[in-house]
């Protein structure tokens, strides 16, 4: 009786062990899963930060090169003022 029992304990000790195992391959894929899902996703939002960045400096860009252009036009108004004011003095 003995016997049995400690072949009984035997058996449920194996069976206990295959489910932990087959337990334990599950989480190990299921966590293999979860980090690609997870590493394509940062990839992706790296890539869209990316993007985000280089619009920011065609903006900054597009900002200074109106800036510029105004400028350009205030000085021309100046010089073009400046010159009829002299016209003007001269010809008094």
């Amino acid at each position: 009786m003995m016997n049995r029992n400690n072949s009984q304990n035997n058996d449920d000790l194996v069976v206990n062990v295959a489910v932990y195992m087959e337990r334990l391959d599950t989480y190990i894929r299921t966590s293999a899963e979860l980090n690609q899902t997870l590493s394509e996703g940062l990839a992706k939002v790296n890539n869209d930060i990316d993007d985000l960045k280089e619009w920011k400096s065609k903006f900054y860009g597009a900002k200074a090169l109106t800036m510029m252009m105004i400028a350009m036009f205030a000085h021309a108004g100046i010089i073009l003022a400046s010159v009829l004011g002299i016209v003007n003095w001269t010809n008094k």
